[in-house]
Formats: structure tokens, C-alpha cells, sequence
């Protein structure tokens, strides 16, 4: 265990597209929009192409800190890479080939919406017309990725509609939509890897604003001002954005790497400031995202307001409070996560703590 020193919340939209692969809006109006939306931060992931960092767009615009990566898109899945310098090439190579070209090329990559199944629509033409499928399949293989998209917004949407009405309620209210969280089946496997093996999670939101451009203007039915607002990965850095490009991305990819992340729905209410650690008898610390021997310990959660708190152990609860700062004695290993929601609506799923 090390002694805690309080991190620094910075807020992030993940897994974003722009008009330099299939997006709609340019890099500007996305900054713009996360102005907007109180983000802090923009993870840009366009297919297999970082010229939007070439093009001098890595760095800070209306406020916001844009992080630019890349997803690798072959067909069998796609695969998010943040730190890397150029394009990874993809062609005949296998998802464990992938994972590890990233991190040869001093990055760190996760997987995007790796629970894929594909298109659900009960109109087989559709169903292949909105997604097919394209998880990731070297998930159980301890170098087949360094994290997991757990929530990929509108992925998991869109493969959950069985109906076109289905598609268009969630398009009207996608607020009311999301209430349950990512999909059980994708919790459940991820509480089953992480029972094995540190697998740092983030939540996505794949947005590309589907629509056209009118008048220099995206016009979408999902347009990022709506969907920033549904869905963040609040990132605890060890220290603040300085506007510093080399240095501001270093510190996001710190963070990424060392799973220090809450997804949280900033709809339902804000997050900065949750934090999760536990604490052994002798005051040392193991943060969110950290691991460490089994033994006798304090898991504190503190959040920045009270909610409905579920503290789960490999996916089973061991407690459940209504509470804004809880603190649970636990002593058996395991990887210990929280879940809280407000009025029933989930509101912020934590990354565990990893006890061995």
C-alpha cells in the first residue's frame, strides 16, 4: 500500500469521431461542444488516422484539453490506442497483434465496445444496416488489451433495439434510455476478467453525430451537445492540466493506464470530486485502479453528494447504503467496485480496487 495524495478530476468525453474519419463535426465544434457541456477533456479516436494530431489539434481549444488517438479498425474489432506518434497498421494481423503493436509503440490501447453482438433488430436488413458485429476477441488473454470500453454509448444502444419505435424513443429521450447502465451481460464480464487480472474500464460514447452539414452546421439527431451530457469517463490525475500539450497528455495517459476512472452519467448529477481507496491498519492507501495483497482493510467511498451505494466484490454486493461517504471493513481478496444512482438512474460506476 502507498500514502494517498488527492487527485486531481478531470472530466472527459471518450471515444469521439470528427470529420477527419466518419464524424460530422470538425475538431472546433467538437471542443465547442464540450465547452459547452463543462467536459475538460476530449479523447479523439478517428479510424486509423491521428492527422488531426499532425494538424497541430492536440492541446487545449475553448478550454477544453483534446487528447488525439485513434481507433484501429480492422474488421474482427476495434481496438482505441492513445500515446502513439503514428497510424497502427492493422492489415493481417491478429487482436493479440494489435494490442501489442500499441504498447511496442509506447502507447496504451482498450478495447472498443468489446462485448459486440451486432445489430438486434428484429428487420434483419436493419439490424445489419445499424451494427454488425465487431467486439474484441482476445479479451481473455492477459495481453490481448491494457483496458475495455465497459459502456459504449451508442453501440450498446443501438444493438439492444429490437424495433425502429425502440430506436426512436431512444433517440427522443436518450436520458431515460440510459437510467440502467451499461448492459448486465457486459458488467458480468467484466467483474469475471477483473477477478483474474487488472482490466481498467472506460465508457465511450462511439460518437459521430450522424447526420449531414448544413450551412457550415451538423445537423443530427444525436448531436454531441446532447450526447456529452450522457455519458463521461471522469479521469483522477495525479496532478492538474497545465496547458502544456506533451505534458497535459502524459498526465491523462497516466491516469488511463492506472484505471484511476469513474464512468459517470453527468445528467443525472454531477461527479468531480468521488473518490474510492481503501486503507489498510497502518494508514497506507490502494487508489482506484490499484492492487495489492488481501488483508484486513477500510474501502471508503466518498462522493459530492448522498446516493443509493452498492459496494460489490467480483460482481456480488457486500453492501448497500444510502449514503455520500461510506466505509465498508472487508478482508477477503477480491476486485471491490462501487455502483451509486440517484432516484433509480445510475449515476456513477467506479473502476475496483484490486485486493489479491
Amino acid at each position: 500500500m502507498i500514502r494517498g495524495v488527492a487527485p486531481v478530476d478531470v472530466s472527459c468525453v471518450v471515444h469521439v469521431h470528427s470529420t477527419y474519419s466518419d464524424g460530422t463535426a470538425t475538431v472546433a465544434e467538437l471542443a465547442a461542444a464540450a465547452a459547452a457541456a463543462s467536459a475538460d477533456a476530449i479523447l479523439l479516436t478517428d479510424h486509423d488516422s491521428l492527422q488531426a494530431r499532425r494538424d497541430g489539434w492536440q492541446g487545449r481549444h475553448d478550454g477544453v484539453f483534446v487528447l488525439v488517438g485513434t481507433e484501429v479498425s480492422p474488421r474482427q474489432g476495434h481496438y482505441l490506442a492513445f500515446g502513439v506518434d503514428e497510424e497502427i497498421p492493422h492489415a493481417g494481423r491478429s487482436a493479440l497483434d494489435i494490442a501489442e503493436a500499441v504498447r511496442r509503440a509506447g502507447g496504451i490501447g482498450f478495447a472498443a465496445h468489446p462485448f459486440s453482438c451486432g445489430g438486434r433488430m428484429l428487420v434483419p436488413a436493419l439490424a445489419r444496416g445499424i451494427v454488425r458485429p465487431h467486439g474484441w476477441p482476445a479479451l481473455d488473454d492477459p495481453r490481448g488489451c491494457d483496458g475495455i470500453e465497459l459502456w459504449s454509448l451508442t453501440t450498446d444502444a443501438a444493438e439492444g433495439w429490437r424495433t425502429p419505435a425502440e430506436a426512436a424513443r431512444w433517440i427522443r429521450d436518450p436520458q431515460a434510455a440510459i437510467a440502467a447502465g451499461p448492459p448486465a451481460h457486459h458488467l458480468r464480464r467484466w467483474d469475471g476478467l477483473c477477478a483474474r487480472r487488472r482490466v481498467p474500464a472506460i465508457g465511450g460514447l462511439d460518437g459521430h453525430a450522424p447526420g449531414v452539414r448544413v450551412r457550415g452546421r451538423v445537423r443530427s439527431p444525436l448531436s454531441h451537445r446532447r450526447t456529452f451530457d450522457l455519458l463521461r469517463t471522469h479521469l483522477l490525475c495525479e496532478r492538474p492540466l497545465s496547458g502544456e500539450p506533451e505534458a497535459d497528455a502524459r498526465t491523462l495517459l497516466d491516469a488511463l493506464a492506472a484505471g484511476a476512472a469513474w464512468l459517470a452519467c453527468p445528467c443525472v448529477a454531477p461527479a468531480a470530486g468521488s473518490r474510492l481507496w481503501a486503507e489498510g491498519p497502518d494508514g497506507g492507501v490502494v487508489p482506484m485502479g490499484g492492487e495489492a495483497p488481501a488483508g484486513r482493510a477500510v474501502l471508503r467511498v466518498r462522493l459530492p453528494r448522498e446516493a443509493d451505494v452498492r459496494v460489490l466484490r467480483n460482481g456480488a454486493a457486500v453492501r448497500e447504503a444510502r449514503a455520500a461517504a461510506l466505509d465498508v471493513d472487508i478482508a477477503e481478496p477480491g476486485a471491490y467496485r462501487v455502483e451509486a444512482r440517484i432516484t433509480g438512474r445510475l449515476w456513477l460506476l467506479s473502476n475496483p480496487v484490486y485486493l489479491r
